[in-house]
């Protein structure tokens, strides 16, 4: 049985997003401060990646669960600290689960 990568299994979903409008805001520079990074960890769908060789962080609303794990691991979010929030899709958008 083949295992399938993250990207593999998210793609079995559907995402409307609404890229003019995420539903994540986060300040990417200011994340490379962060000492615990515990959204790359908590992230089921592994939307937050850190690599520290480069110094880079990245973040990609698209194919968010929306389960909020990040909300509650990272203080910025959850107090939504200036240049950061997380927030519901607006209505119709966001991730549309499907069976298979």
């Amino acid at each position: 049985m083949k295992i399938l990568s993250m990207d593999d299994r998210l793609a079995k979903n559907r995402f409307d997003s609404d890229d003019h409008n995420p539903h994540i805001i986060i300040d990417k520079e200011a994340c490379k401060t962060c000492d615990h990074k515990a959204c790359t960890f908590c992230c089921p769908a592994e939307r937050y990646k850190w690599d520290a060789q480069k110094d880079k962080f990245s973040f990609d609303h698209v194919g968010c669960l929306e389960c909020g794990n990040c909300r509650y691991v990272c203080e910025r979010l959850y107090r939504s600290i200036s240049g950061y929030s997380w927030n519901y899709p607006s209505q119709g958008k966001g991730i549309i689960f499907r069976e298979g």
